[in-house]
């Protein structure tokens, strides 16, 4: 594993700029104004806090890393627009097919090889993970979701968890591509009326033990501020890090 640190910057909610490679990877792009935004029938969503910056902020993105489409703490308007003036967009199958344009679908442990500005490549897997507690008809209610990992030669292992719950797989990641250098997870506790108020993403005990079982040497968390139905903060996330012992690997 190599000992470069990865650059990343957090722009609130999901939304991150990970420079890896020569090449720029933005998460979940979400860039609107506070506001109330619709779920489905009888459901809307409450952003409470902007972004830090908006795409023009960004400069060259080179991929979109998309968890989902479906859900706007996800991928908001702005988000949606900003897909157009991006080279390449990953993200799920249904994703893709409801997206269109330069977006492509991967199913879970698919790879995309990329050439490096500076020669070599950089590949990225799409990881499995589900937004949901296990067992609850999870796909059927949240929709398809992915995670993703990018490795390169002589570069560090980072792994981005996109709406996960679920530890089984975290570890069935931990597995397939080893010890993580960096770990940028979507904590924040999310909660909706369905699946009896269960959380949708990591809680923040979880994301410790998420760090834990990838051995990450550094944690950088999203998803943890700026929408109503995050339930655990910044602050909650410090104390699990801490009482685990790992409050060493927060960024």
């Amino acid at each position: 594993m190599s000992g470069e640190r990865v650059p990343v910057q957090v722009f609130g909610g999901p939304t991150a700029l990970i420079e890896y490679g020569g090449l720029r990877f933005v998460t979940d792009p979400t860039f609107d104004e506070p506001g109330e935004y619709p779920l489905g029938p009888g459901l809307v969503l409450t952003k409470l806090e902007p972004p830090t910056a908006g795409p023009d902020d960004l400069g060259r993105v080179d991929v979109v890393l998309l968890s989902h489409d479906q859900h706007p703490d996800n991928l908001d308007n702005a988000g949606r627009a900003f897909l157009g003036r991006v080279p390449l967009v990953l993200t799920t199958p249904t994703g893709a097919a409801r997206l269109g344009g330069a977006v492509r679908g991967l199913e879970p442990w698919t790879e995309v090889v990329l050439d490096r500005p500076d020669g070599g490549t950089v590949t990225i897997t799409a990881v499995p993970a589900l937004h949901g507690p296990e067992g609850a008809g999870v796909l059927e209610i949240s929709g398809e979701v992915t995670g993703f990992v990018l490795t390169g030669e002589g570069l560090p292992v980072v792994y981005v968890s996109g709406d996960n719950a679920s530890l089984d797989l975290v570890r069935q990641i931990a597995v397939r591509v080893g010890p993580v250098d960096t770990a940028v997870l979507f904590a924040g506790a999310a909660r909706t009326p369905f699946f009896d108020g269960r959380p949708v993403t990591l809680d923040s005990a979880s994301a410790a033990e998420a760090a834990r079982i990838l051995a990450a040497r550094r944690v950088v968390p999203v998803h943890v501020d700026g929408w109503g139905h995050f339930t655990e903060d910044r602050e909650t996330l410090v104390k699990a890090f801490t009482e685990a012992g790992l409050a060493d690997r927060l960024s």
